[in-house]
């Protein structure tokens, strides 16, 4: 069948190559000029399991209402005159509930360890490098309170598959010693050894790159989808700046606009984009940084090594399809990396970027068929995008197929 997916980020490109590995005709269409140029470009790096508890939660309720009043969290919440956020917020509220709570991270950990699993089975069968390393994530608390209050969520992933191991400021720094110096920082931290960190751009960039030279798969870049052609009970033809592109299957895998389009077209898609901001820099001595991920889960800032380089990301921002940053947004998140790894870098190097998360009211991404007969969706996937990309490329591919999915779809088929 020719497929079109709409969206050449991590999502996106991973849905084509599986797609293209079954044997369809697939066109990714992309409004920017190269792959991963939107939200997969500098996310935090991190391929974490270890992170699937859901943020909709009573916890989480009330960071939420604190984020309107104090801008200084790492959360921030603006709705001002913005009726869309207001609606997805009405609706997030109704997810905070513990059953719900529940749900919505089993829904997210099966797939995510599923996607793990996905990416390096993908990576053993092209060859591709993208700086990973397979050494775990530590989640690091700065006082034994907070630890003991994050506790239940981790215990709660353990139940359901999760290894994980609690450890002290000592055994973390065993673990990676470009904590040594800054180890002083934390009570503790949980190690969640089968996570993982990588370059999600470098992986986008070069799985596009194999798609296109081993299946054939073209990338129209610079080609902006302005709608879908509807027929009947069934996508006839993509609108874009180009030109209608007519296809058997359409897939939406735009990210943050993956709602926009699909609300013009009838679905109830809440995909609201929540900004986050991430910074790369050149490592100045290599021997202080970090040898593999982690997240100053207190301060709300993550970091992965990726090569000679520290990608570090933090903030959750709603403030509508804002990309705009300062070099005031990254002053919080340089102080917080000085102390953790003191020498390590220099910030005047740090190439600063900001994205946008495409985030569901419960944290839960979105696939599978919906409303028309041909329309897929692969979207919504949140804060953890590089993580489940490639198990909701693969899962994606089952379903177009009509092969019964390799694991439990509960949670996270459009309507049901």
């Amino acid at each position: 069948m020719k497929i079109l997916v709409l969206g050449a980020g991590a999502v996106g490109t991973a849905a084509a190559y599986y797609l293209a590995r079954d044997g369809h005709e697939v066109t990714v269409v992309e409004r920017h000029a190269a792959p991963a140029s939107g939200t997969s470009y500098a996310n935090a790096g991190l391929v974490s399991p270890g992170d699937a508890t859901a943020w909709a939660s009573p916890e989480a309720l009330r960071t939420f209402v604190r984020g309107m009043f104090n801008h200084d969290l790492g959360i921030k919440v603006r709705l001002g005159r913005d009726a869309y956020l207001l609606a997805w917020s009405l609706r997030f509220l109704r997810q905070c509930t513990p059953a719900a709570k529940r749900a919505n991270t089993l829904s997210k950990l099966r797939l995510a360890l599923y996607s793990r699993d996905s990416i390096n089975a993908l990576t053993e069968e092209t060859g591709i490098a993208y700086d990973d390393r397979r050494k775990g994530i530590l989640y690091l608390y700065r006082s034994r309170e907070s630890l003991d209050a994050a506790l239940p969520n981790y215990r709660y992933l353990a139940d359901h598959g999760l290894p994980i191991e609690i450890v002290d400021a000592e055994r973390a720094a065993e673990i990676d010693p470009g904590l040594s110096a800054g180890r002083g920082q934390f009570a503790g931290a949980v190690y969640s050894p089968t996570d993982q960190t990588g370059d999600s751009r470098l992986f986008v960039t070069r799985l596009a790159d194999h798609t296109a030279e081993k299946f054939g798969v073209e990338f129209r870049f610079g080609t902006t989808v302005e709608g879908l052609d509807i027929e009947g009970d069934g996508v006839r033809a993509v609108r874009t700046d180009a030109g209608p592109l007519a296809a058997d299957i359409v897939v939406i895998a735009m990210g943050p606009e993956s709602g926009l389009l699909g609300r013009r077209h009838g679905l109830d898609l809440p995909v609201y984009p929540v900004k986050g901001y991430a910074a790369t820099i050149p490592l100045e001595d290599e021997a202080r940084g970090p040898t593999m991920g982690g997240a100053d889960e207190d301060r709300y800032v993550a970091y992965s090594r990726l090569g000679n380089r520290l990608r570090l990301s933090c903030t959750a921002e709603f403030t509508g399809f804002d990309r705009s940053f300062q070099p005031a947004n990254f002053a919080a998140m340089f102080r917080t990396a000085r102390e953790i790894f003191p020498g390590a870098f220099d910030e005047a190097r740090a190439e600063l970027w900001a994205g946008l998360r495409p985030m569901m009211p419960s944290s839960v991404p979105v696939l599978g068929r919906a409303r028309y007969r041909n329309l897929y969706l692969d979207t919504g996937h949140g804060h953890l995008g590089w993580t489940m990309a490639a198990g909701s490329g693969r899962l994606l591919a089952d379903l177009v197929a009509g092969r019964p999915p390799e694991i439990d779809t509960t949670g996270l088929l459009y309507g049901k």
